[in-house]
């Protein structure tokens, strides 16, 4: 979180490469990603596609569902998943999609060859909810994970 991450930059001389965090339709986190990148900080995305969003909250509103990925998708012959990958690559982030399926591990590498359109890159962006998804990172402790640091 930014202001995590002012606090690491003001006690450190180490600026972390990469920031890797929930981002997805539903929920890019543009406060972290415009920090990441005024500190030449490549954001990655975990739950690349949104899966986390079938975990939590309402698992009927899912992106792989959601109408306007589908409608994109459509237009390009592609699916869900393809165009969630290739909206985070055109938008300058990492992503880190989990399959343990052949077929669908060679589809996530199958999005080069097409490109998001300016006005479908807005569309998708504009499913930002602003609504976490997976587990808000203040609630990780310590004492929630029970496991000793040896550096804390």
């Amino acid at each position: 979180m930014p202001d995590v991450l002012a606090r690491l930059l003001a006690e450190t001389e180490i600026v972390p490469a990469v920031n890797q965090v929930e981002v997805h339709p539903y929920f890019s986190q543009p406060d972290v990603q415009k920090a990441d990148a005024e500190h030449g900080i490549l954001t990655q995305a975990w739950s690349p596609m949104g899966g986390i969003t079938s975990y939590y909250g309402d698992p009927s509103r899912s992106t792989f569902n959601d109408p306007v990925i589908g409608e994109i998708a459509t237009a390009h012959g592609k699916s869900p998943a393809q165009v969630m990958l290739r909206w985070h690559l055109q938008e300058g982030r990492s992503a880190i999609p989990k399959s343990v399926k052949p077929e669908r591990i060679a589809a996530n590498f199958d999005v080069f060859d097409f490109e998001l359109t300016a006005d479908e890159l807005v569309r998708i962006n504009a499913l930002d909810t602003g609504v976490r998804s997976g587990p808000d990172p203040d609630s990780i402790t310590l004492e929630s994970f029970h496991r000793d640091i040896p550096e804390a």
